[in-house]
């Protein structure tokens, strides 16, 4: 079995803006443990944020980017060498791999980054995963670890995706102001209910809370990917999990696997622009797993380039599905409605008949 482990700023940070070295030795025995019993072991870390502000003499995290990039690449040495330092004591060697957003956008170097992540596997290392915050800006971040342990998991193609957290689990009510919450064992669906409920709020080292585990979750489940959330104080609930005993709250996919360029297309590509499609034009790609043609494209909003990922809206505006497409916007603003034998003659050229291939479209 594939599993990314996901570790948040809470589990790794310790007091006084420092990092927490007796729990970072545990992971690390955990995830050994877990590497001996035959499954591969992609970590995703937070903590070089939280590494750094003890360096730089912070006592919060800071707010602003250029200081939190500053924070991050003081901390993210620290981080490092101690992961070297305690997966060498159980015998294991780590690599380090930074992430960009807009890197996992591009598909080379998506590609490139599975191949790397894929000969570290084979080579029987564990790659420790974090967003490359020292180049990262805000309107390329990944907002928090919880997305980009998801987008890892579909980038391996992984079967299991655990986020070691500072709560037990998905709890029906806040644990915080209820005596009587419990955890929900078992989720089959991520319901708005749930994303109401959960605390959107982090901690001073951390950026995410429940909420963000809640839409990475429910991203997974769709392309075919379970889910753990568990308490993350104690890793050795790691190895019981992989072992068979029910630790925390599963989210359990209900479907098959999505196809990993399908997955690529859904979460990866940042998306350019859309169109908004005729009752017919959604029904055939919707339910009847058809291209998109001209003929069905009402109208074109953004602008976008050929081979830029857009949105399919249906005739209320919502989001129907995401592909990747033949036509810039310019173009199809000038074919969007005429019929496939009209786009030479409109154009004076043809790239082709649809403007997103079934093979490149993802319903949502």
């Amino acid at each position: 079995m594939r599993l990314i482990v996901k570790i948040g700023s809470n589990i790794v940070a310790g007091g006084q803006a420092s990092l927490n070295t007796r729990r970072i030795r545990s992971i690390a025995k955990a995830v050994s443990e877990i590497t001996e019993m035959g499954h591969e072991v992609v970590l995703v870390s937070s903590g070089a944020v939280a590494a750094g502000m003890k360096k730089m003499g912070l006592s919060k995290r800071p707010k602003d980017i250029m200081l939190k990039q500053a924070a991050a690449a003081a901390g993210q040495p620290s981080l490092m060498w101690l992961y070297e330092k305690y997966f060498r004591e159980f015998k294991k060697q780590v690599a380090q791999v930074l992430l960009t957003r807009d890197g996992l956008s591009d598909r080379k170097m998506y590609i490139n980054s599975k191949n790397t992540l894929n000969t570290l596997l084979e080579y029987g290392l564990v790659p420790i995963v974090n967003e490359n915050d020292t180049v990262a800006t805000d309107e390329i971040r990944f907002g928090d670890n919880d997305q980009l342990a998801f987008l890892v998991a579909a980038l391996t193609e992984a079967d299991r995706l655990v986020m070691l957290s500072d709560v037990a689990g998905l709890y029906n009510k806040d644990p915080r102001n209820h005596r009587g919450a419990r955890i929900v064992g078992t989720v089959t669906e991520v319901t708005e209910e749930m994303k109401k409920q959960a605390s959107a709020s982090g901690s001073e080292y951390g950026t995410g809370g429940m909420y963000s585990k809640l839409l990475a979750a429910e991203k997974a489940m769709r392309i075919g990917i379970a889910v753990n959330i568990i308490n993350g104080h104690k890793p050795a609930l790691l190895v019981s999990l992989m072992k068979g005993t029910s630790q925390g709250t599963e989210f359990v996919p209900a479907g098959g696997r999505l196809a990993a360029r399908k997955s690529w297309i859904a979460f990866g590509i940042r998306m350019k622009g859309s169109v908004k499609l005729d009752n017919g034009a959604t029904k055939a790609i919707c339910e009847m797993d058809k291209s998109l043609l001209p003929s069905g494209i009402v109208s074109v909003e953004g602008t976008f380039s050929i081979g830029d990922a857009i949105y399919c809206l249906n005739s209320g505006g919502k989001k129907v599905a995401k592909g990747i497409t033949n036509y810039s916007s310019d173009e199809l603003k000038k074919i969007k409605g005429k019929k496939t034998s009209e786009i030479e003659k409109t154009l004076g050229y043809r790239y082709s008949d649809e403007v997103i291939h079934r093979d490149n479209l993802v319903t949502i």
